[in-house]
């Protein structure tokens, strides 16, 4: 099996992925499921521009990086792979004749995005950069895990549970390109920095029924 993070992993590679990465520092409401698997209509709108904006990431860093060769190269599989996502959640909406709707404010990404470093030297900011999108893949991930688990609706139930390995991927991929660039131990730590902070924007979050973060 190839080490790509794109590659399709196995059962055993997919369940080590999933160990890695969730390492939140905190758990979703349990609550989020339930009221979430009862407005799926509006969790799969707020989906679809999760994926599309995951794209828009992707394209943002290449476009701001063109010089690093190995993140343009794996980010451009991963852009792909996000609309190919886009592309299934407006699927899934199709099948139940919804509407795509319009975007909504992401409060957990704006409040994470301001801790992205600033001025300063160029790769600390790129580190910032690569880790925050880990740390939204993660959450993404950990999201899809209790939609597989719980959701009634099996289909959606076997969707979600493949883009939960995908988002390990991503998030994989991410870290992995921040030592890359940057001193991997600077990166442990800010990862480590980071985790808190996300941890602390959760709880200071209200629980939605129509977002998927």
């Amino acid at each position: 099996m190839s080490n790509h993070p794109f590659a399709q992993p196995s059962a055993e590679e997919a369940h080590k992925r999933e160990k890695t990465i969730l390492k939140l520092k905190l758990n979703t409401d349990p609550r989020w499921v339930d009221i979430a698997s009862k407005n799926i209509g509006d969790i799969l709108v707020d989906h679809a521009y999760c994926e599309q904006k995951a794209a828009s990431t992707g394209i943002s860093l290449i476009v701001s990086y063109p010089e690093k060769t190995r993140l343009v190269d794996e980010l451009t599989e991963l852009v792909a792979e996000e609309w190919s996502h886009f592309e299934r959640v407006l699927q899934e909406l199709r099948k139940r004749n919804l509407p795509l709707g319009r975007p909504r404010r992401d409060e957990y990404v704006v409040e994470l995005m301001k801790h992205v470093r600033r001025g300063g030297a160029r790769e600390r900011q790129l580190m910032d950069q690569l880790l925050v999108s880990a740390l939204i893949e993660a959450r993404s991930c950990e999201r899809f895990k209790l939609l597989w688990k719980h959701i009634p609706d099996a289909e959606l139930s076997k969707f979600y549970y493949e883009l939960m390995v995908s988002e390990a991927g991503h998030f994989v991929a991410y870290v992995d390109l921040a030592k890359e660039y940057c001193n991997p131990q600077e990166v442990d730590a800010r990862l480590q920095e980071l985790l808190k902070i996300e941890g602390e924007i959760v709880t200071s979050l209200p629980v939605r029924d129509d977002r998927m973060h």
